[in-house]
C-alpha cells in the first residue's frame, strides 16, 4: 500500500515521503481500516518537527484522524495507533475506541467532526460550563479547531466573538456564524472586544494560539469568566501572571482531550452521541475547506502548519489528483 513516511524530523513537505511499504499488522485489540479520510490537525505537523509531546518511533506515518472503512463496510471514526497514522491507504486502530460516522456527513466531513469537535465540547461544556447567552470568544475562529468552537457555541445558545488573521478569514468566521468577527491584522483586539461587550469581556474564551492572544484573552475576560487554554498554534506557550487571575477573578481552565480516552472513555462516548445529534440536527457541520488526494498530504500539511488554511483540510486516498473520485 502507500503512506506517507517521516523517517526523519523537520518540516512536513521536506520531511514526508510518499512510499510503498506493507499492510500494517493489527495487534492485540487492535483492527486494520481502509481510510476512506483523513482529517490534518496542527499536531500532525509538530510531530513532523519532532515537538508533539507524542513523539512516534521512527519512522512513521502521521496523520491522528480518519474516517475509515472496517472489513464487514461499517463507516468508522477512529484515531489511528501510530506509528501507522491516517495518511495512507490503510491504518490501525484500538477496536475498543472506534466511533460510528455519523450519517448525516460524508467521509471527509466525518473525519473532521472527531478530534476538533471533541476538544470544542469538552472545553466549552465539561471544562467551561458555558451557558446559554453567555460571550464566548473564539481566537483563531475561522480555523479547524477554532471553527468547531464556533459552531458549538452557537449550538449552545451564546454570542460569539471571533478573532481572525486577515479580510479572508474574516468572511469564513462570518460564515460559521459569529455575531462578531474582530480581525487582528487589522484591529485592536482588546479595544475590539470590549467595545462588543459594553465593557464586560468575554464569559469563557477559547484559546487554541497562547503567545499575544492569551494575553489579549487576559485583558478581555469578563468577571467570573473561563479561559480555556487548548493549544499553542503561535508556538509560544505564556507564562500566566497568577497575581492577575487573583485580583479579576477569573479561570484558567487547561484541556488535554486526550486524558479521556484513558481517564473516562465513556464520557468521549457520550460526547460522540451529543455530535451525531448535532450533526444530524444540521446545528453543527464540519467546514471542509479542502479534499486532497493522497498525494498531496505533505503540501497540505505544510499549509495547515503555516497557518494559511481556513477550516479543515483533508487527505481523501480515493480522490485522483484532479480531484474526481
Amino acid at each position: 500500500m502507500q503512506a506517507w513516511q517521516v523517517h526523519e524530523n523537520g518540516e512536513p513537505s521536506e520531511v514526508m515521503r510518499l512510499e510503498d511499504v506493507g499492510t500494517p499488522t493489527p495487534g492485540d485489540g487492535q483492527i486494520l481500516l481502509k481510510v476512506r479520510a483523513a482529517n490534518i490537525n496542527f499536531p500532525d505537523a509538530l510531530m513532523c518537527r519532532g515537538q508533539y509531546q507524542v513523539r512516534p518511533p521512527l519512522p512513521f506515518t502521521p496523520g491522528v484522524e480518519i474516517c475509515g472503512e472496517t472489513e464487514d463496510g461499517r463507516r468508522v471514526l477512529a484515531t489511528p495507533a501510530l506509528p501507522h497514522g491516517g495518511f495512507a491507504e490503510y491504518a490501525v486502530a484500538d477496536a475498543a475506541a472506534l466511533l460510528p460516522a455519523p450519517d448525516a456527513l460524508d467521509d471527509a466531513e466525518a473525519a473532521a467532526l472527531h478530534i476538533g469537535y471533541q476538544t470544542g465540547w469538552f472545553g466549552l461544556h465539561r471544562r467551561a460550563r458555558l451557558e446559554a447567552g453567555e460571550t464566548l470568544l473564539v481566537h483563531a475562529a475561522a480555523g479547524g479547531v477554532g471553527s468547531a468552537a464556533v459552531q458549538l457555541g452557537k449550538a449552545a445558545g451564546a454570542r460569539v466573538i471571533g478573532v481572525v488573521g486577515g479580510a479572508a478569514k474574516a468572511t469564513v468566521a462570518r460564515e460559521l456564524g459569529c455575531d462578531v468577527v474582530v480581525d487582528r491584522n487589522a484591529e485592536d483586539v482588546v479595544a475590539a472586544v470590549k467595545e462588543a461587550t459594553g465593557g464586560r469581556g468575554a464569559d469563557v474564551v477559547y484559546d487554541p494560539v497562547g503567545g499575544a492572544a492569551y494575553a489579549q484573552s487576559a485583558k478581555v475576560v469578563a468577571f467570573e469568566g473561563r479561559i480555556v487554554v487548548v493549544g499553542f498554534a503561535s508556538g509560544t506557550i505564556p507564562s500566566p501572571a497568577l497575581n492577575h487571575a487573583l485580583v479579576k477573578n477569573y479561570s484558567i481552565l487547561g484541556l488535554h482531550w486526550g486524558l479521556y480516552n484513558t481517564k473516562n472513555p465513556k464520557l468521549v462516548q457520550h460526547c460522540h452521541e451529543r455530535l451525531t445529534e448535532l450533526a444530524a440536527q444540521g446545528a453543527v457541520k464540519p467546514l471542509v475547506s479542502e479534499r486532497v488526494p493522497l498525494g498531496g498530504a505533505a503540501a497540505a500539511v505544510q499549509r495547515v502548519a503555516d497557518g494559511v488554511t481556513t477550516g479543515r483540510v483533508t487527505v481523501v486516498p480515493g480522490l485522483t489528483e484532479g480531484g474526481a473520485a
